[in-house]
């Protein structure tokens, strides 16, 4: 099978050069790039299976080079790996805000950047391969298409988005708590806080409009899909 083509954009050429080792080393096929023009340009010109994207970055930063990549249609699909030396709430949020599928922050193990690039590339990997429809009332969730039709209009959703919504709607009524909506959808062990997970479905909701109510909050507790 293939190795997945993964674009890196990151401006220190030493963290470059480590990252492209490591991922050249489990066989992916690796373009770099230094900034965030360079990042849409080669995105837009050859689709790569997922970005590692620095948050700062000369000019153009990250968050920007990810809105911009999230609102393309042609590359909106594209799993997003942000890295960041900021580790404040705040800038984590964002980036999930703007469609950042996963991140990290500086400094970061090499083995552990190369365990997350495997589980969003599963997710996606997964994802493609299931051919479930769920319907409920006036909402369709398509998972083999990845496609969400809310009263016969599509509703585009982030890659995060779409995956905590098929897992809420797979087990109508099951309350989720938030740690394990995060291991979920993200995997064993990743780092974000619970204000993060309340971040994404309060975004999810506002694209879902009246069918939004469907993803009850329990209080105390988390989240749970209407039975």
């Amino acid at each position: 099978m293939a190795k997945a083509r993964i674009l890196v954009v990151e401006d220190e050429k030493d963290i470059l050069d480590l990252i492209e080792m490591n991922l050249e080393r489990e066989g992916y096929k690796v373009k770099c790039v230094e900034n965030g023009e360079d990042c849409i340009k080669a995105a837009r010109e050859k689709l790569p299976d997922l970005i590692i994207l620095d948050l700062m970055l000369p000019g153009m930063d990250g968050l920007d080079v990810c809105r911009i990549i999230k609102n393309d249609s042609k590359t909106r699909h594209i799993p997003v790996i942000m890295l960041t030396a900021k580790g404040e709430e705040s800038d984590v949020i964002t980036g999930l805000e703007m469609g950042a599928d996963d991140y990290m922050t500086k400094p970061f193990s090499p083995k552990v950047l190369i365990a997350r690039v495997k589980a969003v590339l599963r997710k996606v990997s997964m994802a493609s391969g299931d051919e479930g429809v769920i319907r409920k009332k006036d909402l369709i969730i398509d998972q083999g298409r990845r496609e969400v039709i809310c009263k016969g209009k599509k509703i585009d959703l982030t890659f995060t988005e779409f995956e905590l919504l098929y897992l809420f709607s797979r087990r109508p009524g099951w309350v989720f708590t938030r740690n394990q909506i995060v291991q979920a959808v993200k995997g064993d062990g990743y780092p974000v806080t619970e204000r993060a997970v309340d971040v994404q479905i309060v975004g999810l909701r506002k694209k879902l409009g009246e069918s939004g109510e469907l993803i009850e909050t329990i209080r105390g507790v988390g989240y749970r899909f209407k039975d």
